[in-house]
């Protein structure tokens, strides 16, 4: 079987970050060797971008500078991460690609979409994944995760945790938008339930990527 490259996708709080390390475990347990990682990130140049894109310091950012950051980071993920891996025969699990860049960027920050698809052909090649898990939840449960006293006390909360719902709701909108349009790519993962009717459904998923007998 040739490697896949499968990305998680989702608002904040919906628990792809979460189920991805379940995933990882599920394939491991079969014998399937995989790598993790996440963006924006994953890289040592990524995480200082990471760093400077998410830091509350610098209050609102233009939807094109967030996009400019995201897909520097991108690039150097693909040359330093996710090709190596793939080429080595080893299947990657992301936590973001560019379907997020198009969703909070393009969707809920209003940059057109026909930019964002130039320049990801610039940084990426347009590359795309094999296969998509959507972590889909109401915009409101969704904020209220990602504000939740928990993370105020671990200091997590980021810039974008801070935004307002509409914003919430026009990321979510965009996602199933995407979602709709890519055809057999993507699987909806309802995450408003428990973690462990959700992490059925990703089980689920992934018996349809790789087959129930692995």
């Amino acid at each position: 079987m040739a490697a896949r490259f499968i990305t998680f996708e989702g608002l904040d709080g919906s628990g792809k970050s979460t189920h991805l390390e379940g995933a990882r475990a599920w394939l491991e347990a079969r014998g399937l060797t995989c790598e993790t990682t996440h963006e924006p990130g994953g890289t040592a140049l990524g995480e200082a971008l990471r760093g400077v894109f998410l830091d509350p310091v610098w209050g609102e950012l233009d939807g094109k500078v967030e996009a400019l950051l995201i897909f520097a980071s991108r690039r150097q993920h693909l040359l330093e991460v996710i090709d190596p891996a793939l080429a080595a025969g080893r299947h990657v699990l992301c936590d973001r690609f560019t379907d997020s860049t198009l969703a909070y960027q393009g969707y809920g920050r209003g940059v057109p979409l026909e930019l964002l698809h130039r320049v990801d052909r610039l940084a990426t090649g347009g590359r795309v994944p094999d296969h998509t898990l959507l972590f889909d939840l109401p915009a409101e449960q969704a904020q209220q995760r990602g504000r939740s006293p928990a993370r105020h006390q671990r200091g997590e909360v980021d810039r974008l945790d801070r935004e307002e719902l509409a914003f919430y709701e026009r990321v979510r909108r965009g996602y199933l938008e995407l979602a709709a349009e890519a055809g057999g790519r993507y699987a909806v993962i309802d995450s408003v339930g428990s973690r462990e009717a959700t992490a059925a459904q990703v089980a689920a998923a992934l018996e349809s990527i790789f087959g129930a007998g692995r």
